[in-house]
Order: structure tokens, then sequence, then C-alpha cells
């Protein structure tokens, strides 16, 4: 297991499943991970309190943030912390999927990556934890390995 740890912050208890899917990628590279519940409309304290003790620990860490609709706590996580946050807000088909704005779109100084596949968003900190840590980026180059030996049987089985 590697020293770096992924905080996972959802909006809501909704936001498990979404975040499960996050859980197994980065626990698949040894990656340690915790959920945590708050939002940044309705507990901003309570954020904020989550935020200050991990900021406190020394460890290096990759914030993934997931929230649906108005997706402020993409973007107070974000403010709040040095380490890379990634929203990963689970697709929705309210509004028409306008809602995916409020990912897309933050304000000056706020920067969050938007990854809006849960797998992706895993191994998108999964590489930023690897530019530090050659266990995390072995096992990264043995999972990319992995996927190019079954497109290439893929290929093998139905070639002429």
């Amino acid at each position: 297991m590697t020293e770096a740890f992924v905080p996972i912050l959802m909006g809501s208890r909704s936001d498990l499943d979404h975040a499960e899917k996050i859980v197994t990628v980065l626990e698949a590279l040894g990656i340690a991970c915790e959920l945590r519940v708050g939002s940044a409309h309705k507990t901003p304290a309570h954020v904020l309190e989550i935020l200050q003790t991990y900021e406190a620990d020394p460890r290096p860490k990759v914030y993934i943030t997931i929230a649906g609709r108005s997706n402020a706590l993409s973007g107070f996580v974000d403010a709040q912390v040095n380490a890379p946050v990634i929203a990963c807000p689970p697709i929705s088909n309210s509004f028409g999927g306008a809602d995916i704005y409020s990912s897309l779109r933050m304000p000056s100084g706020v920067a969050p990556a938007v990854v809006l596949e849960p797998g992706a968003a895993a191994l998108l900190a999964a590489k930023i934890i690897a530019l530090f840590d050659e266990d995390v980026r072995q096992r990264l180059e043995e999972r990319r390995q992995q996927y190019i030996d079954t497109i290439v049987k893929d290929d093998a089985e139905v070639k002429p």
C-alpha cells in the first residue's frame, strides 16, 4: 500500500454507488482512500472541518469530489487545499444534462479537473500519485500492459 491516499468527498449519501466504483479501482492499485459526506451548500463548516483534518495529515493526497446538480463541492474543496482535486459528478438527466456545467465552469483561481467516469477519476488520481511513487507507477504500467495484451489477443481472435 502506498503512503499517499485519496479522500473522496460526496455531496450526499446518494453518491455512494458512484464513489464505490472509484474505491474499487484505487484499492486495486494499492492506494488508500476514505469516503466522507459533506455539502458545500448545506454543511460548509462540516466540509471545512473534514478538509482541515486531511490537510493536517502529512501524507500526499489527491482529492476526488462527487456532487451533482449545482456542484459547489468541487470548487469549494479546491479553493481550500493545495493538493489536486478531481471532480467526478454523477451523470444526470435532470435539466437535460445542463447541470454538468456547474462542474465545468469554475471561478478564477479554482481549478478542479473534471472526469465523468468514476474509474477514470481513480486512474487520474493514481497517475498523479505515480509521479512520486514508484510502486504505483509500476502497478499502473502492469494495468496498462494488461489492457494492451487483451486488445492484441482480441485482435488475433477476430482477424481472418
